[in-house]
């Protein structure tokens, strides 16, 4: 699992980091959420070491002679500290706490790699990293068989985060520019100009004007929705840049403290107000249910503190920490609190920020913004549904994409709608009766699995059930199907057995055991990737790696691509031998990869790479049949 240090939890194991407030600030606490409206994948637990029995333990201990005191092992303690975060991730797991289970693993995985380098250099956190990572990896893996997975939305970094590390100068000519346009500007937000302002106007006028427009552009989709919902919230209307600022109106935007959504919920506010996540849907992702949280919360911090400053600062740290900050000066008034620097760091920033935004948003002839051209808002027809569907379905049935049905419901944590709960499944405009009647077809136990194909030309039935995992059999049966012609542009229903499902689009199916790559000098993420035939991406969550370095790793963990039908245990692996761990190690040239083309056969290909059709068919499952499209895995010289 979107997902990300997630190393295959992605994106896909999400949810919750408990705070004083609504917004990400570093030093809010964490907490479990509540437990998941559907059960994670089962997991196989380590069983504690056996304890004495009691007569054991009666029995006088002998006398043993004074030993000297052993001095503390550091790397025995690190991987008891290491194991302690790991077990904690697979109980989490288990309970559907996909977020804590996540930071878990994380903290595992940042004990090991943050230790220094001597203690690194030791072989005993080497098979600890080893198998903490294959257990990690594993999970997802498993999970992939029971559908979607831990394979979540990829989320997008936050604006305010890097809007909250600047620092620019109060220049005097923008401070004179904007003092005369604050004069003129109809604000229902007190529009103060101090220095810190001014320093924002200058961030977003410069170095962060491509955060601005954007913002401004996809503003415009959720314009109308959040003014109405603001004016039946009875708060102000130019609240609407609060979000413009948070997340520039991202519904997937993710905070580094774990702030989600448009209006940057932290977990334990958002529940508060109504916003529900479970491991199928976070509704801090939902941006009408998360503006309308958003404006009550805002309109309770102002019926405590009686300012919108120190409202929107409460929004930010939480009202105990701009109470506290009141009662030991004596100021109810957010500039003085700045002034004596009793609020943290992102807070004080925090409110510079949206009033910069909120100047400039309103006077964008002044700031050369007049030419952007927002978004239109996008209707869009609702569904209630009891039944897990998945969105590639859904979309076969309206005739749209899966990305499509994905913006139209960002509350959905991956492609699959909840389990044993009701959803407001969001279609194309004009598409609710398509879906009904199409869906009809499919019975509701298999919506997760079954598919809609569009024939197209040439297409036969045996080609169909190779491309799904099935049968021209089981296709005929569940079509209705007299004989074996086939009409073009038709539909035809898949029954795709259950753990049988075909890659997702743009995506791959995998070994499940890792190919162990030894390092070499001027590899990176990107050579290895494109080495090994993988996205850069899967390299970096297989091994919790952040950019395109590999520096200070001496082994990388790579799960091939796999050729549909080959047989995992012979036919993903480059020259091997077996590890300690049972990994796969590389110790040869890389494995190459071949997309069959159109015309391809056994024969070609060996000739083409230099090896035989023996080969071939050992390396993929003793495979007999091409088709296009089909990767081969090829061990050049064999």
């Amino acid at each position: 699992m979107r997902i990300t240090k997630l190393y295959l939890l992605i994106g896909p194991l999400i949810a919750l980091v408990l705070a004083g407030t609504a917004c990400q600030t570093s030093q809010r606490a964490t907490a479990l959420l509540p437990a998941a409206q559907a059960n994670a994948p089962a997991l196989t637990t380590v069983s504690s070491p056996a304890q004495q029995t009691s007569t054991e333990a009666a029995k006088p201990a002998p006398a043993e002679p004074v030993q000297p005191q052993q001095k503390p092992d550091p790397i025995a303690e690190l991987i008891a500290e290491v194991e302690k975060e790991y077990q904690a991730g697979q109980d989490n797991y288990k309970a559907g706490h996909l977020e804590a289970a996540k930071q878990n693993f994380d903290r595992a995985f940042d004990l090991l790699l943050g230790s220094s380098p001597g203690v690194r250099s030791d072989e005993r956190l080497q098979d600890e990293f080893d198998r903490v990572l294959d257990g990690v990896n594993g999970l997802e893996l498993q999970a992939l068989q029971e559908g979607d997975g831990f394979t979540e939305q990829k989320s997008e970094p936050a604006p305010i985060d890097e809007a909250n590390e600047v620092t620019f100068p109060a220049d005097p000519n923008v401070r004179a520019k904007a003092a005369e346009e604050v004069k003129a500007t109809h604000s229902d937000l007190p529009l103060m100009l101090t220095d810190p302002v001014v320093s924002y106007i200058n961030y977003f006028s410069t170095r962060g004007r491509g955060t601005l427009e954007h913002a401004l552009v996809r503003g415009g989709r959720y314009q109308s929705m959040i003014q109405s919902i603001l004016k039946e919230e009875g708060v102000p209307q130019d609240l609407i840049y609060l979000a413009q600022a948070e997340s520039g109106f991202h519904p997937l935007a993710l905070s580094r403290a774990g702030a989600r959504g448009m209006w940057q919920f932290m977990g334990s506010r958002a529940k508060g107000y109504g916003l529900e996540r479970s491991w199928w849907v976070d509704d801090r992702q939902d941006p009408e249910k998360a503006t309308r949280a958003a404006a009550r919360h805002l309109k309770d911090l102002y019926n405590q503190f009686g300012d919108w400053y120190l409202a929107m600062a409460a929004y930010n740290s939480g009202p105990g920490t701009v109470q506290n900050a009141v009662k030991r000066t004596g100021y109810a008034d957010f500039w003085e609190l700045y002034k004596r620097n009793v609020l943290p760091k992102e807070t004080r920033n925090y409110v510079p920020i949206i009033v910069a935004v909120t100047i400039m948003a309103k006077n964008p002839a002044q700031y050369g913004l007049d030419t952007i051209v927002p978004d239109k808002s996008v209707p869009y027809d609702t569904v209630k549904i009891d039944y897990p569907v998945d969105l590639r379905l859904v979309a076969e049935c309206v005739d749209a994409s899966a990305s499509d049905l994905q913006d139209l419901n960002p509350s959905l944590l991956r492609l699959t709608t909840p389990k044993d709960q009701e959803f407001e499944l969001h279609l194309p405009v004009g598409t609710k009766d398509r879906y009904l009647s199409t869906i009809a077809a499919i019975p509701p136990d298999m919506r997760v699995w079954w598919r809609y194909h569009k024939v197209a030309p040439g297409d036969t039935l045996a080609m169909i059930a190779r491309a799904y995992h099935t049968t021209p059999q089981a296709i005929s049966e569940a079509n209705n199907l007299d004989g074996s012609e086939l009409e073009t542009e038709s539909k035809l229903i898949i029954p795709v057995a259950p753990g049988k499902h075909p890659a997702a689009e743009g995506t791959a199916s995998y070994a499940r055991a890792a190919t162990r790559y030894k390092v070499r000098k001027g590899d990176t993420v990107q050579t290895v990737a494109d080495n090994f035939g993988v996205p850069p991406a899967m390299v970096r969550r297989w091994n919790h790696l952040k950019g395109d370095s590999v520096r200070g790793r001496r082994v990388l963990y790579v799960h091939l691509p796999v050729a549909p039908n080959a047989n995992e245990t012979q036919g993903a692996t480059a020259p091997k031998s077996k590890s300690k761990n049972g990994l796969r190690a590389v110790s040869g040239k890389p494995v190459v990869h071949h997309k069959v083309k159109q015309g391809e056969t056994l024969t070609s290909i060996a000739t083409t790479h230099h090896t035989t059709v023996a080969a071939l068919k050992r390396d993929n499952g003793d495979i007999a049949t091409l088709r296009p499209g089909m990767i081969l895995l090829i061990r050049a010289g064999k």
